[in-house]
């Protein structure tokens, strides 16, 4: 299921690098394969040719979706079945961007996280990164992509480096306009910082205080949060790419004003933007989602101080589809489904316009990489 994987079977088929090439571009840019001025038939050895309705199956059977639901922000949760079976999350974005996962659970352990509760189980192969990119495609343009879904990228590096990659050099996708994001790890900053294609980066930081961090995020790498913040603000230098912080905004718990001193403190001058989103509620877990009005006061106050701060929603609440909510309810008869399915479920209306711009990004609906 590796994109090196499907690429072989093309050279076993007689693809030079050329057709290589053509038919992958085909593929990650959901585009059929007469387009273009050259013609399959011209271009293609015959082998090749003869073999290209094999070549989309094997392509299309790497990730399909069962269902899907939509939101009225604009947003849409798909349950997508993957080649065994297994499922992940992905979500279409508002303004043309798609949230992919890397994983299928998570070995993170984030304690308002409900897709790593029952540990990782295994990791998406590079195709299938890809090929929820492709399914969005097929739906709405898709110019961003995100990788903040179920799973922590930093322990799929090969794989989601491979993808980012490919979505980069062959997926017309504006290197910024890739996102990747992590609870922190230093083989990640390594490896981005030396790849062709650099993408923007998300951090998730969630607190200022090294013991609340290691209670939220026990099985993170074990770096304070200013490590964290030395590190990606050395990747912000090397890209130009501002560092996207990631601030699940837990009621009682990281909205005190101890926390927002540490925050001045931390962020201030630095080439990066908060991200602050509320809590997405999950039934069972022992948090909380504070007002809307609190935490749009933690924000302007955090504005006002210097600290450029934007206050998002998790696309997606109002079909309680956040990452793992929606997996696990389905997960039992999903397994077991012989074709895909779509089934829609009512949106509320979308909410009232406030004065700092409610904002919309790819979201681990866990919470944990928003």
């Amino acid at each position: 299921m590796k994109l090196e994987s499907l690429r072989a079977e093309l050279r076993a088929l007689g693809a030079r690098p050329l057709h290589e090439q053509r038919i992958v571009r085909d593929w990650v840019r959901a585009e059929p394969h007469d387009q273009g001025r050259r013609r399959p038939q011209d271009f293609l050895p015959k082998p090749l040719r003869e073999a290209l309705p094999q070549i989309d199956a094997r392509f299309d059977a790497l990730a399909q979706v069962l269902s899907s639901h939509p939101a009225g922000d604009g947003s849409a949760r798909l349950l997508v079945r993957l080649h065994d079976g297994q499922t992940v999350e992905t979500v279409l974005l508002p303004r043309e961007g798609v949230c992919v996962s890397s994983q299928v659970g998570c070995a993170v352990g984030c304690q308002f996280c409900m897709t790593g509760r029952d540990g990782l189980l295994r990791q998406v192969s590079s195709g299938e990164i890809v090929a929820q990119v492709v399914l969005a495609r097929r739906l709405r343009p898709v110019r961003k992509v995100v990788f903040m879904g179920m799973g922590e990228p930093a322990h799929n590096l090969d794989n989601v480096i491979d993808a980012i990659t490919l979505l980069g050099v062959e997926g017309n996708i504006g290197h910024k306009n890739l996102v990747f994001s992590t609870v922190g790890d230093v083989r990640a900053f390594e490896r981005l910082a030396d790849n062709l294609v650099k993408p923007a980066l998300a951090l998730s930081l969630h607190t200022t205080k090294p013991a609340l961090r290691t209670r939220l995020l026990p099985r993170a790498p074990d770096l304070s949060p200013r490590q964290l913040v030395e590190h990606a603000e050395r990747y912000a230098r090397l890209t130009g790419y501002p560092v996207q912080f990631q601030w699940t905004l837990l009621d009682g718990i990281n909205d005190g004003d101890d926390e927002l001193d540490g925050i001045v403190e931390l962020l201030k001058g630095k080439h990066a933007v908060l991200n602050m989103i509320p809590y997405n509620t999950n039934p069972g877990l022992d948090f909380r989602r504070p007002s809307w009005d609190k935490a749009r006061a933690i924000a302007a106050s955090l504005y006002a101080r210097g600290i450029l701060t934007k206050l998002r929603d998790s696309a997606g609440q109002e079909v309680d589809g956040g990452c793992g909510q929606l997996r696990a309810r389905a997960a039992g008869p999903a397994a077991q489904l012989e074709q895909p399915v779509h089934f829609v479920r009512t949106a509320r209306a979308a909410a009232d316009k406030i004065g700092l711009a409610r904002m919309h990004i790819g979201d681990s609906g866990d919470n944990n990489h928003q």
